[in-house]
């Protein structure tokens, strides 16, 4: 069959029309797959001619444009491109600086340097190149022009990433990470709270660490706790609010209601079985918190006009519409839930109710304002003991580092809000690899690119900067995605999926921006199948890679401390990989015997091959010394983390689970019931002895290491 005009309109539209597989074979894209990840970008294809009609529709609208929907640049390259008639005479122009101030000039037409023509409907149209003065400051200006009175976004980027002054002297920082919800203390109600981040970074402070490095702290559903993924939220603009310190809220000890339902006998008695559990009860903590939270709502409210309710409605009006819309997002499905709870999703909801800029939409916000105001007192509540945390981390180079999903829930807020950037019908994933032969289908959306350029970046740069708050250091959950992403057709096997290419550029210059912006520096964690290039393209823009232990590995040797490359982030392993503990006793090997999810054979084969990865590592980390399996697995961690300690690259960390002796991974890949992933708490107080003298063990290694 002959699909030439489709296979043009797929190229044009950013899908790769092949890739290669990790085994080296070429992977064809199929023209049902280009079709449907068409569709989901809007464009029509079902036919050649379909496809040849969508194609032309696409090349008129480009040329048809004056002005782009935004150019992003940086300092070396100070021009954008208009296209006009051939026969225009004059072109004025003005910059509308970010800091009110403007720049503004009058210029031949036919003196711009021509980038290309076109002919339509019987006229010549030109595109032609507009250099501006060299004095272009970095940020967010506005660029108008006549005689097509158009206008557009002009983004000057400063082109690399933020780094800290102390990496600029040459120093090498530290620090330590966690999974906010499995710490475990006295006072929390059994899942990591703000509080809790608080005495961590107090406690890493004083062992002179750089960085407290985290989980995702995205939103989740409150409705259905127990999906408790931080890579799967319902929204990423939003905090969750069960890492909320319910009784470190001012209204705490004020409140007479909200004591005597926690001082109540039911209350305690739920409170200690969530308190001494081994993994986090999800429902039980979501319940006994939103139980007092609504109380201390109310008692909130009641204090009108005070110090702390001018705060709350500052905060509400400084995060705008978007904002807004999540809370009324989170109102209207605990409003469908409690009517009928086996279908939360927005997708089946009344169909007057998907549209968030609908009447009848605004019509439930305004009869539920209770409700509304509730999330957004969350989600003000939340902000403010996260920022309290921060506030710890001042004498630290970095401060804490937050962690950016790659998608939220297609049944979250997030799709709700944005319905024209992110797609419907495809799913990000992974390509089938050695590890998983089937590949991986992520559950997520992902953003449309060519809403994203229609848009001006819009939903990317809020995306960011929601992430960058309160943060001095800002990982990026699998960062290819800046180049391309893994687009699998719903319902479909992971293996039918390709490649769909992203305007990796501008993303990188608006990251770089919002990072000076923010003193964030920016990690990208660059596992998996990783574009010919792209780490080289990461390190010229400052973003750090993500090394990992049992990685960096040259299928004889582990590269030795000296040898990791120097702009990266260097860790033991991640959340979904095994611990140390667990990695050394072959306990994710005997997980998978456990689960059946793999066979004797290959079991075997991993058993065998671990065996001797763990010889490897001894040869690395102890290089003068005899293998000794009866070597206690304290002392052995602490070697590797001395390792770490000793690598080439500028930022080195510690995983709190491999501090404490975890055995069981927080996550394994693949599971979703068979498993209980995030979870798994860690077996040690964070004010005990035993966690203390570890704490300090591993600090000082690297301190001694780094300095």
């Amino acid at each position: 069959m002959n699909t030439a005009w489709l296979d043009q309109l797929a190229h044009r539209c950013g899908i790769e029309a092949e890739y290669y597989a990790i085994d080296g074979q070429l992977k064809e894209t199929s023209s049902e797959t280009k079709r449907l990840f068409l569709k989901a970008m809007g464009i029509s294809a079902n036919d050649e001619a379909t496809a040849e009609s969508s194609l032309q529709a696409f090349e008129r609208r480009q040329w048809q444009q004056a002005l782009p929907f935004a150019r992003i640049t940086h300092y070396s390259a100070l021009h954008i491109d208009i296209t006009l008639p051939a026969a225009t005479q004059s072109v004025q122009w003005q910059l509308q600086l970010e800091e009110k101030n403007s720049l503004s000039g009058t210029t031949p037409f036919q003196t711009l340097e021509c980038i290309a023509q076109y002919e339509l409907d019987g006229g010549l149209l030109q595109r032609r190149r507009l250099h501006f003065p060299p004095n272009v400051p970095y940020g967010y200006h506005r660029i108008s022009i006549t005689p097509s009175k158009s206008e557009t976004w002009f983004i000057v980027s400063p082109g690399k990433c933020w780094l800290p002054a102390d990496v600029h002297r040459g120093e090498k920082l530290w620090g330590v990470s966690a999974q906010l919800y499995l710490l475990r203390s006295q006072h929390n109600w059994g899942i990591g709270d703000f509080s809790d981040l608080r005495n961590l970074v107090e406690k890493l402070t004083t062992q002179g660490a750089d960085i407290v490095g985290l989980n995702p702290l995205h939103a989740l559903f409150l409705d259905h706790p127990e999906n408790a993924s931080p890579y799967s939220p319902a929204s990423r603009l939003l905090l969750n609010v069960l890492n909320i310190d319910v009784t470190a809220i001012t209204e705490f000890d004020q409140c007479v209601r909200a004591q005597a339902i926690v001082n109540s006998t039911e209350f305690k008695k739920q409170l200690h079985v969530s308190q001494n559990a081994k993994q986090v009860q999800y429902a039980t903590v979501t319940k006994l918190k939103l139980q007092t939270l609504r109380e201390l709502f109310a008692y909130f409210q009641a204090q009108k006009n005070s110090q702390r309710s001018l705060a709350f409605q500052e905060f509400r009006q400084k995060n705008g519409f978007g904002f807004e819309q999540s809370c009324v997002f989170k109102a209207l499905r605990e409003y469908f839930a409690s009517q009928n709870p086996s279908t939360p999703d927005w997708h089946q909801w009344p169909i007057e109710y998907q549209n968030p800029h609908s009447a009848a939409v605004k019509k439930f916000a305004e009869e539920h304002k209770e409700a509304v105001t509730f999330s957004a007192w969350l989600q003000w509540i939340a902000d403010t003991q996260l920022g309290d945390a921060a506030s710890k981390t001042n004498e630290m180079a970095i401060g804490l580092y937050r962690d950016l999903a790659v998608g939220a829930d297609s049944a979250g807020a997030e799709t709700w809000i944005n319905q024209k950037a992110i797609t419907s019908g495809v799913h990000v994933g992974a390509p089938p690899d050695y590890f998983t032969p089937l590949g991986q289908d992520w559950g997520l959306p992902p953003f449309n690119p060519h809403a994203l350029q229609a848009e001006a970046y819009q939903s990317f740069i809020e995306l960011v900067r929601a992430n960058m708050r309160h943060a001095g250091g800002l990982r990026i959950d699998h960062v290819m995605a800046l180049q391309h992403l893994y687009w699998i057709p719903a319902g479909q096997p992971a293996s039918n999926g390709a490649y769909v290419t992203y305007p990796m550029e501008d993303l990188i210059n608006i990251l770089a921006l919002e990072s000076h912006r923010h003193n964030c520096l920016v990690i990208g964690e660059d596992l998996g199948t990783v574009p010919e290039g792209f780490r080289e393209r990461m390190a010229e823009a400052n973003i750090l890679s993500y090394r990992v232990l049992f990685f960096e590995h040259d299928g004889t040797h582990y590269i030795p401390a000296d040898k990791y490359i120097q702009h990266a982030l260097a860790v033991a392993n991640g959340h979904d990989l095994p611990t140390l503990r667990g990695w050394w006793s072959g306990n994710d090997i005997d997980l998978l015997e456990k689960l059946n999810l793999c066979d004797a054979e290959n079991l075997a084969e991993k058993r065998y091959l671990r065996s001797q990865d763990r010889h490897t590592l001894w040869k690395t980390i102890f290089p003068n010394q005899p293998f000794a399996d009866e070597m206690p697995i304290n002392e052995i961690t602490l070697a590797v983390h001395t390792f770490l300690a000793r690598s080439n690259s500028i930022l080195a960390i510690a995983q709190i689970d491999d501090i404490t002796g975890e055995i069981d991974p927080v996550n394994l890949p693949g599971t979703f019931n068979e498993h209980p992933n995030w979870r798994r708490r860690l077996s040690l107080d964070l004010d005990s002895a035993e966690f203390l003298n570890r704490l300090n063990a591993t600090c000082a290694a690297f301190r001694k290491e780094r300095s």
